[in-house]
């Protein structure tokens, strides 16, 4: 069984999501080692600190050109609810993560986890639609 989907429009948007995806990572492993190496202070601490929200930017586009590209309505539609449901869960989480360390000391949830948080909320969400539409 072939597991690529026949889709041309969401073949390129999971290349592109992949890349993207992959760069993040990257972003994320040369920062701690940089930081916590090098002690970085200044303009270049600025600079390599944004390093892993250009891959954000690029993954935010890639769902633009996939929601341009995309001609199955339906298709469309079950993206932007798990997109939907991706992004209430991130929210309800992260204001639990909030009021938990403001009002108990609970550690603090570093921001970079985030995004990779929404996109698995994204996944979540868009393997219960499928199930649900099936």
């Amino acid at each position: 069984m072939n597991c690529l989907p026949r889709n041309p429009a969401t073949r390129r948007y999971l290349k592109r999501s992949a890349i993207f995806g992959a760069l993040y990572m990257i972003g994320i492993f040369l920062d701690v080692r940089a930081f916590t190496r090098y002690h970085l202070a200044g303009v270049e601490a600025y600079l390599l600190a944004i390093l892993p929200a250009l891959p954000i930017l690029g993954m935010i586009v890639a769902v633009g050109i996939y929601l341009a590209e995309e001609k199955d309505e339906f298709q469309r539609n079950l993206f932007i609810q798990a997109m939907v449901w991706g992004i209430g869960a991130t929210l309800a989480v992260t204001t639990v993560c909030g009021c938990l360390e403001n009002f108990t000391g609970t550690a603090h949830l570093g921001a970079f986890w985030i995004f990779p948080m929404y996109w698995a909320f994204v996944g979540v969400s868009s393997t219960v639609l499928s199930l649900r539409y099936r």
